[in-house]
């Protein structure tokens, strides 16, 4: 087992052939094949399940893959260590930060440190500290709510470090003419894992389902969306105000206060970086 079997491994993981593998890493596919084999001997498992041309991860598999990405992690860090201008920042963020906060610090970050490669992924607050915490995210900007709801929100968690960035005030906008003493007939939200989704879940939907009242959900892909339904009648969106503030709202919208929550930036513990340093400061002053 070495650091080129396993990033080919990696490889033929996210691929999901060996096909995709050997033209995404420029290698013949026998060559592919054979460091796979090798690797799955050495290690005295198999590492993925062949349907035709198609593999899947075995359970062994899965577990190898998590740690090929903490290496993979590892080597980069080392190398932003010895060589600081080769550092690979990866960052993940919620949609509405990376539109309303992210812009500024990013620029500032690039003229104070030109050499280093920075990689933006956006997603859900699940899903982006499952990605800290499987190594393939260096860092994210995720939310946090407020302590009596957050029964299942993936924060606090032992593993990684929080750092306060801003705080957000969470809206629900709802068409004109609205009333305001009954919650909406359809609320406009985005994927599963936001947390913002969450919160309007918990203070909204479910208290509304008690009394016998439903409010259907409607996922969307984008906060443009989510406002094409409040200007089409059809929904309650729900967003921080921050990006409230972005978008060209329709005239005579009403909106409700959730609440603040917390934006905080996260990071494994164990995880050390001249570039994440730089970032966070300047986060600091984003608010």
């Amino acid at each position: 087992m070495d650091l080129v079997s396993l990033d080919i491994f990696r490889t033929v993981a996210e691929e999901g052939s060996v096909t995709g593998a050997a033209r995404r890493l420029d290698r013949v596919q026998s060559n592919v094949t054979t460091r796979l084999r090798q690797l799955e001997a050495d290690l005295g498992v198999a590492l993925f399940s062949r349907d035709g041309r198609r593999m899947t991860l075995t359970h062994e598999g899965r577990v190898l893959l998590d740690y090929a990405h903490r290496l993979q992690s590892l080597v980069a860090e080392a190398r932003a260590a010895l060589a600081p201008g080769t550092e690979r920042l990866r960052i993940g963020t919620m949609e509405s930060t990376a539109a309303s906060r992210l812009p500024g610090p990013l620029a500032r970050f690039r003229a104070v440190r030109p050499d280093a490669v920075i990689e933006l992924v956006t997603g859900a607050t699940d899903a982006l500290v499952d990605d800290v915490l499987g190594h393939r995210l260096d860092c994210a900007l995720v939310a946090r709510p407020p302590l009596q709801l957050a029964t299942d929100d993936p924060l606090p968690h032992p593993e990684l470090s929080e750092r306060a960035v801003v705080t957000e005030e969470l809206l629900v906008v709802g068409p004109g003419g609205a009333d305001d003493d009954r919650p909406p007939a359809a609320l406009a939200v985005l994927e599963p894992g936001c947390t913002y989704r969450r919160i309007a879940e918990s203070l909204l939907v479910r208290p509304a389902a008690a009394r016998g009242r439903v409010v259907r959900v409607q996922q969307l892909n984008s906060y443009h969306a989510v406002m094409a339904c409040v200007a089409a009648g059809t929904a309650s969106g729900v967003m921080p105000r921050s990006v409230f503030d972005l978008l060209k709202a329709p005239e005579g919208v009403r909106i409700q206060s959730l609440g603040p929550v917390e934006t905080v930036l996260v990071a494994r513990r164990d995880y050390r970086s001249a570039g994440f340093e730089t970032l966070a400061a300047l986060l600091a002053g984003v608010a």
